[in-house]
Order: structure tokens, then C-alpha cells, then sequence
């Protein structure tokens, strides 16, 4: 267990937090001085790096293979299950629901659904999130989680203006998930492999990829992906592979 207080284990948490209400703040402060043309275009700017980090990360999972089986065919029974999981579960109308609660109590207007649900996700999936959150509660290393904290503050300015004020609402999520995730594994103690070579957190970076890319997608108006249904694919993927390398190997 470490020694740590509980702002040196949070402390990029409570940055990434404040980063995402003053990025929504400014955004929001824009929104009426731009052309429907311009909000549309950083819409789509918004929706191909998007899409590229998603490939970045999806690309991980080209690292992993378990039993002779390759990462991609891991990946896609995880994404498939977790799909079929998340369906069975209502994980999608469960995040409208809390959106529309919280609209509805504090007044929001527009999308507010739509960027409190697409601005959580974008912002607590991805390796940046889990492997600052270990370094954080670990070492009171806040480095990497600061430097997420900058980006999700430049990206929810755009996002603001696309969506409004749902956005901020996401710092919501962000504490509670990213903070509770570095406390626990603060509590869990250091015996945790490099993530460079862990091929778990390879596996769970390769499907919050695709799940960005859907986001993307989403941002672009290629499709409607329903991608919170696919949060479950992240907690299988590790277990998938742990069973396809207990059994084959």
C-alpha cells in the first residue's frame, strides 16, 4: 500500500477536472460568434483526430497474442460479447437517462444529452486515462494526467460549441471514475507490470481505440454508433485474453 496522501494520488484528476470546465466555459463563450459553417467544420476537424487516436490505439492490439490466437480475433470477440452485454444491460439508455436527469435539473438546453454522453466517453476511455490514473495513485506521478488534462480542455472548447453546456457535465465522470481508479490502484499497492509491456492493458487500450473511432464516426455523421453499449468489451477483453492464454498456450 502506498504512502500517499489523497491529493498527490488524485491531483491530475482534480487538473484534467478543472481543464474540462474551463475548456467548456470558453467554448461555450464562442458559441454564438461562429458561423454555422464554422462549428461544422470543427465538427468534422474534431471527428478525424478522432478517428486517428482511435486507430493509434486500436493499433495495440496488434501487440497481443494468446495461444497462437492473434490480438485482432481477441479484440473482436471482446467487441462483439461486450456489445451483446451492453445491449442486454441498457448501458446506452442508461447514460441518456442520467444526461436527460441532468438536464433537466440544471436547465440545459440543445444537445446537452448528446456532449454529456460522447464527452464522457471521449474523455475516460483511452490508455492516457488508465495508465496516468496507475502512475497518479501509484507514485503521485501526475504527469501524463496533466498532459490529458490540456488536451481534453483544447478538444471540449470544440465540443462545447458543438453540444453546449453537457460537456462540462463530464467532469462529473472523469472524477469519479479516473479519481476512484487511481485511489484503488494507489490502495492495490505497486505490484503492477509496465504498461509498454502488459499485454491486459494492451488489450483494453486496443478496444477503447475502436470505441474512440466509433466516436469519431459519430462526430462525423458516417454512422450512429451506439457506443456506450460497448463498455462492457473493455473489462472482457483482459479476461479473454487471460482465458485464451490459460487454455491454447
Amino acid at each position: 500500500m502506498t504512502n500517499l496522501n489523497f491529493w498527490d494520488q488524485t491531483s491530475g484528476t482534480w487538473i484534467n477536472v478543472f481543464m474540462v470546465l474551463l475548456g467548456t466555459s470558453l467554448g461555450l463563450l464562442l458559441k454564438d460568434h461562429l458561423s454555422a459553417k464554422i462549428q461544422t467544420i470543427i465538427t468534422q476537424g474534431i471527428g478525424l483526430l478522432t478517428l486517428w487516436i482511435g486507430i493509434t490505439m486500436a493499433n495495440s492490439m496488434a501487440q497481443v497474442q494468446a495461444g497462437g490466437i492473434n490480438g485482432a480475433v481477441l479484440g473482436l470477440l471482446a467487441i462483439a460479447f461486450g456489445g451483446v452485454l451492453g445491449e442486454l444491460l441498457g448501458i446506452e439508455e442508461s447514460l441518456t437517462v442520467l444526461g436527460n436527469w441532468l438536464k433537466r435539473k440544471f436547465k440545459g438546453q440543445g444537445l446537452f444529452t448528446e456532449g454529456f454522453v460522447a464527452s464522457s466517453l471521449l474523455f475516460c476511455v483511452g490508455p492516457m486515462t488508465l495508465i496516468g490514473s496507475f502512475d497518479n495513485g501509484l507514485r503521485g506521478d501526475d504527469t501524463l494526467l496533466t498532459l490529458k488534462a490540456t488536451m481534453d480542455g483544447v478538444i471540449s472548447v470544440a465540443l462545447a460549441n458543438i453540444y453546449g453546456v453537457g460537456v462540462g457535465f463530464s467532469a462529473l465522470i472523469i472524477l469519479l471514475y479516473q479519481g476512484s481508479l487511481s485511489l484503488i490502484i494507489g490502495f492495490v499497492g505497486s505490484n503492477v507490470v509496465q504498461a509498454e509491456q502488459n499485454p491486459y492493458l494492451l488489450s483494453i487500450t486496443g478496444i477503447g481505440g475502436l470505441m474512440i473511432m466509433a466516436i469519431g464516426c459519430n462526430l462525423l455523421e458516417i454512422a450512429k454508433i451506439r457506443v456506450a453499449s460497448f463498455l462492457p468489451a473493455i473489462a472482457l477483453s483482459p479476461l479473454i485474453y487471460w482465458l485464451a492464454s490459460s487454455v491454447l498456450d
